[in-house]
């Protein structure tokens, strides 16, 4: 049987930061969805290929798809500036 690789629909984004002992790649994957369940917001952020955080946001019922996603990009943003503290 053929395996097939697919790409999940999250949004992501690769961040190399260079320093004296050598690059770190951070990688942060959001999405957003909403269905008869609700409507939320889920972060997942990798550090050199290791999951260091995830985080679920539960976003008010009456929000969009598209209002879920744009939470998760904000709250990923705010995260990533808690890490490079």
């Amino acid at each position: 049987m053929e395996v097939k690789q697919k790409t999940h629909p999250a949004n992501t984004v690769e961040i190399t930061d260079v320093q004296e002992n050598g690059n770190q790649n951070i990688h942060v994957y959001t999405d957003g969805s909403k269905s008869e369940h609700g409507v939320g917001s889920r972060i997942a952020i990798s550090k050199d290929s290791k999951l260091i955080d995830t985080k679920n946001y539960k976003v008010n019922g009456r929000c969009s798809k598209k209002t879920s996603r744009t939470t998760g990009n904000n709250k990923s943003t705010r995260k990533l500036t808690i890490f490079g503290n």
